[in-house]
């Protein structure tokens, strides 16, 4: 199987987009329509009725793990079996798992949440980097071996983020441009023939001079950018940080949530029929606008 960066860089290419569908079943915001059963069963129908309408458009699911955790047992058989048919559509899937740790324990983490035969199956996993290097070996040594790719938190959409991230150091730089400094070497080490890494970073819409920023600093990376739409931030600060290819936008990936998957019109439908045509309109309307 080809790396990650290559197989993203093709399915962006083939799609003409850069749109990372974020699965995420808030409880509150599930339509009534798919409400007729306990809450598991809601959230099993909604998510999985989203998988068709998403395959050929979008090159990437992310479902949200802990929202899927909080149904317990259940919620994970649904995370498990909702990336198998999503792989089964076409579509990659990035697990929003943000998992950290050391040893032993990292290398748990690596292996349940990481490639296509882990205990919950994906393409890619996002981590925490904030522990140091050694926190993040296993989930590269994992991502090498079953050509999976990483997304490191580093500068993150949440206005809070400034309390560590933007911390600066004597060298008056801010903290996440160490945390970039630190990850480079396993970047580059990831690097495949796309020309990008499979060690990617996570970094926010809501800043986007600091995106182009860095860009210059980590060319070969692949950005998983959330805050677009329902967060704050515009397409054109959402595409600050992403590259011109030849068939588009490429470098990465934009991520919408509730504003993808929970459009007001849908909220109303009275059927499946109706919901599904607001859903579809949905995602062109943002495919559109991510362009």
């Amino acid at each position: 199987m080809a790396g990650f960066a290559a197989r993203l860089t093709d399915s962006i290419r083939a799609r003409n987009s850069v749109l990372c569908a974020g699965i995420d079943p808030h409880m509150d915001r599930i339509p009534s329509l798919f409400q007729q059963k306990d809450k598991a069963s809601a959230v099993r129908d909604w998510a999985f009725e989203l998988i068709p309408l998403l395959a050929g458009s979008a090159p990437v699911i992310k479902p949200q793990a802990a929202m899927f955790e909080q149904l317990g047992v259940r919620g994970m058989q649904i995370l498990a079996d909702l990336s198998q048919a999503a792989m089964a559509e076409g579509l990659m899937v990035i697990m929003d798992a943000k998992r950290g740790d050391i040893g032993s324990t990292a290398k748990a983490y690596a292996e349940g949440w990481l490639g296509h035969d882990a205990g919950f199956p994906s393409d890619a996993l996002t981590i925490n980097p904030y522990l140091g290097r050694d926190s993040l070996d296993p989930f590269v040594a994992k991502a090498r071996q079953s050509d999976s790719g990483l997304f490191a938190l580093l500068r993150t959409s949440n206005p809070g983020s400034q309390d560590v991230q933007m911390i600066p150091s004597a060298d008056n730089r801010p903290v996440f441009h160490h945390v970039a400094d630190m990850i480079r070497p396993l970047m580059e080490a990831l690097t495949d023939s796309s020309g990008f890494s499979s060690f990617g970073v996570v970094v926010g819409a809501t800043w986007p001079e600091e995106s182009v920023a860095l860009r210059r600093m980590l060319p070969e990376c692949l950005f998983l950018i959330p805050g677009y739409g329902a967060q704050g931030g515009s397409a054109a600060d959402a595409l600050a940080g992403l590259v011109k290819g030849p068939e588009g936008w490429e470098g990465g990936l934009i991520n919408s949530s509730r504003g993808l998957t929970m459009p007001a019109d849908a909220d109303e439908a009275r059927n499946l029929t109706d919901w599904r045509q607001a859903i579809q309109r949905s995602i062109s309307d943002t495919i559109a606008a991510l362009r």
